[in-house]
């Protein structure tokens, strides 16, 4: 076993820095590419976005693929050269070079999560990842468990 630790980032502590642009979208780097390296991952960024009422990411595209799962609030986003509307707990998945565009469409800020991952030919296949349960003390103020689960 490394000497490796968990690193904790306070939503407290994050600024929200506006991003060029566009209109009225914010970000917090929750990972950068330099954590992702320290960590063993390959991740180009990934972001805490906030758009403002009447605010839009601003059609575009990457060179990396991007994942966008919304977390508040109901949005368009340009898929496949059509505007379609979406809501919090939807995900879209869009493929390097592909153009698409997010657009605020709620009466309060919209919030995502964006996972921008490098494109790499010939790399390993992904696999599930796996999972080992270790003894270690639970909180001694932890709520009982309801049943079943």
């Amino acid at each position: 076993m490394t000497d490796a630790r968990t690193i904790v980032k306070r939503a407290a502590e994050m600024d929200w820095s506006l991003m060029p642009d566009h209109v009225s979208l914010y970000h917090r780097e929750i990972v950068s590419a330099a954590e992702a390296d320290a960590l063993g991952v390959r991740a180009s960024s990934v972001l805490w976005e906030k758009i403002g009422v009447g605010g839009a990411i601003l059609p575009h595209y990457h060179d990396v693929a991007e994942i966008i799962h919304i977390t508040a609030g109901k949005v368009r986003l340009l898929c496949n050269g059509e505007w379609r509307s979406y809501e919090a707990g939807d995900t879209f998945h869009v493929p390097a070079g592909v153009v698409h565009s997010v657009v605020n469409d709620d009466t309060a800020p919209t919030e995502q999560i964006s996972i921008f991952l490098p494109v790499e030919e010939g790399a390993p296949r992904n696999r599930y990842f796996g999972t080992t349960q270790v003894p270690a003390p639970m909180p001694p103020d932890r709520p009982p468990a309801a049943e079943g689960e």
